[in-house]
């Protein structure tokens, strides 16, 4: 039997607090929109004479236009988060687009505070595309750009919690050992085990590049390496060790005391991140190649495709843990 939804709030006024969420994610793309309309526009705002955008103008108006849609869907994503009809939205329709866009917020609000971080520790932002041997942006376009994506982040996520606890009730709530046997099966081990195996190749690249090795690296990449870059792999090295423990602890059970929100945060945000930077990665290796010594290496591309197969399949082991928990599969107590 389906587990019935939580009671809707029907006519009921939207509370002041998801409102006050609602306008500022919605605030917050502003400056990434606007910025991006000027550059398809013709406007050189923020760009340096000499920088690589420049050189390929056909491309970064491509690129720009895809960006403004995806910032756009975040407006549209707060809507429907905050209306009566978002209440009718196929759950499908509504986790697909959370979730990439959770995979592609998630690293920058960790990843570009981090940066600042080892920066005012004495690190250099050198081999970045904010760096300065290299021109590509204005310093202050990623100040403003990586803020408002981090406002943008953590009032969407606010939002769909508050939904989702309104809308499903408890598919998260409880304890691993509350779990029947139900709910996991042995497609769902199998392709957890299937995605901690392929993780091994990308994580173990990510690892010695995070500690500054240059094994299977483009001359340039490596030549250009500061401790922005150090940064950002070694989170990418947890992002794939949170969705493959997260993604193996829902199909095989065995933190029985483990909060069933903790391994789905893993693994839903995990394999969210490793997913989309791989999938964004290499889709821009492919459409700009650039400089020959800036190309993406065969070991490079295989770990981006790598890291796409490893998200798909952990998020795959999510999606039916929660269709599975949604159906009722939970233990009932003893009377």
């Amino acid at each position: 039997m389906s587990q019935p939804l939580a009671p809707a709030v029907g006519g009921a006024p939207l509370p002041r607090s998801r409102r006050l969420l609602r306008a500022v994610a919605v605030v917050a793309c502003l400056p990434y929109l606007a910025l991006k309309t000027a550059w398809v526009t013709g406007s050189h705002v923020g760009v340096p004479a000499d920088s690589v955008l420049l050189d390929r103008p056909t491309e970064t108006a491509v690129a720009n236009v895809l960006t403004i849609l995806m910032d756009g869907a975040v407006i549209v994503l707060a809507l429907l988060l905050t209306r009566p009809w978002g209440r009718r939205v196929p759950a499908w329709l509504l986790a697909v687009p959370m979730w990439v866009a959770t995979g592609l917020l998630a690293p920058i609000m960790a990843g570009y505070p981090l940066q600042l971080l080892v920066r005012a520790l004495g690190g250099s932002s050198a081999g970045t595309s904010g760096g300065a041997d290299e021109p590509f942006l204005r310093e202050w376009v990623f100040a403003v750009v990586y803020t408002g994506f981090i406002v943008q982040g953590l009032a969407l996520g606010a939002l769909f919690v508050l939904y989702a606890r309104d809308r499903w009730g408890r598919p998260w709530r409880g304890r691993m050992w509350d779990l029947s046997a139900g709910t996991t099966g042995t497609a769902q081990r199998v392709l957890a085990v299937a995605a901690a195996v392929l993780a091994l190749f990308p994580l173990t690249l990510r690892i010695v590049w995070a500690c500054g090795g240059t094994t299977g690296l483009s001359a340039g990449v490596a030549a250009d390496r500061g401790s922005d870059f150090h940064v950002l792999e070694s989170l990418y090295v947890v992002c794939l060790l949170a969705a493959v423990g997260g993604g193996l602890l829902l199909a095989f059970r065995r933190a029985p005391v483990l909060p069933v929100r903790v391994p789905l945060v893993l693994a839903g945000a995990g394999s969210a991140a490793v997913a989309c930077w791989g999938g964004w990665m290499a889709t821009a290796a492919l459409l700009s190649p650039g400089d020959p010594a800036d190309r993406p290496t065969g070991p490079m591309l295989l770990a981006y495709a790598g890291q796409m197969i490893v998200g798909l399949l952990v998020a795959t082991v999510g999606a039916r843990f929660l269709a599975a928990r949604s159906a009722g599969a939970v233990k009932r107590p003893v009377t």
